[in-house]
């Protein structure tokens, strides 16, 4: 009988020291197309949650953030005109496809941040670093949470905030119609824009398999957080966690 360690990915059992190169070659396969397919997928509404976050977030002039699983650069975008040129922002993440996208699309826009190919689960900062870090839609994909939130939260100051975006449990009401969409619609967009329909229904599987909203604040609690709440958006399709370090 093999000891080896299993996880998930999506709903498949698989060796955890294989999860990454499995979630790797979605990511490759998606990048491309990656920020087309949010608006299509989301209808718009991944720009909303992000706006809700930047909005609602304690980061001011001058302040330092990690950008975790930054992909194409939206927040480390939105969080780079907050701290203007006296600040700075990190934009990281572990796909080498998706952080090459991320930094000619910031280029692009004149903005000028740096990279780094790093792990969330192996951070390469020094203690108490950065006033805030986030990590938008990228904390389900990863194989060990729970290391990863106690090396955010080592990268932090003390009064420093963690900022979690992503899919969560939606509201019982919308279950049955939210599973039709993901399972059944989801892929055939998928297979029709970004010709790649198994990548997408790995993503909506891996959204059903990460904790809910309670589960996740207790993680945050459980990784050395002072302090964590939650703000359901868009009836629970999302949430955004905060987690405070004192």
């Amino acid at each position: 009988m093999s000891d080896d360690k299993k996880t998930h990915f999506g709903f498949k059992n698989v060796v955890e020291d294989e999860k990454a190169d499995l979630v790797a070659n979605v990511f490759h396969s998606v990048a491309k197309n990656y920020d087309i397919m949010n608006d299509v997928m989301s209808i718009g509404m991944h720009r909303l949650w992000k706006q809700f976050t930047f909005f609602t977030s304690e980061v001011k002039l001058g302040d330092k953030v990690l950008d975790i699983a930054g992909g194409t650069g939206d927040m480390t975008l939105g969080f780079k005109k907050i701290v203007g040129d006296s600040g700075e922002v990190w934009h990281t993440d572990i796909n080498s496809s998706m952080l090459k996208i991320g930094r000619d699309r910031l280029l692009d826009k004149g903005v000028i941040a740096t990279q780094c190919l790093c792990d969330a689960e192996k951070l390469p900062f020094l203690d108490n670093y950065f006033n805030a870090v986030c990590v938008s839609f990228g904390l389900r994909n990863m194989t060990h949470k729970d290391i990863a939130l106690r090396e955010m939260y080592r990268v932090l100051k003390p009064g420093g905030v963690l900022y979690v975006l992503e899919f969560s449990k939606i509201y019982k009401p919308f279950e049955k119609l939210y599973d039709l969409y993901s399972f059944k619609l989801l892929p055939f967009m998928g297979k029709l824009i970004a010709k790649d329909s198994e990548s997408y229904q790995y993503l909506a599987e891996s959204i059903r398999m990460h904790p809910d909203q309670e589960t996740l604040k207790q993680m945050l609690l459980d990784a050395g957080f002072n302090k964590a709440k939650y703000n359901n958006l868009t009836f629970g399709i999302t949430a955004l966690h905060k987690g405070y370090k004192f």
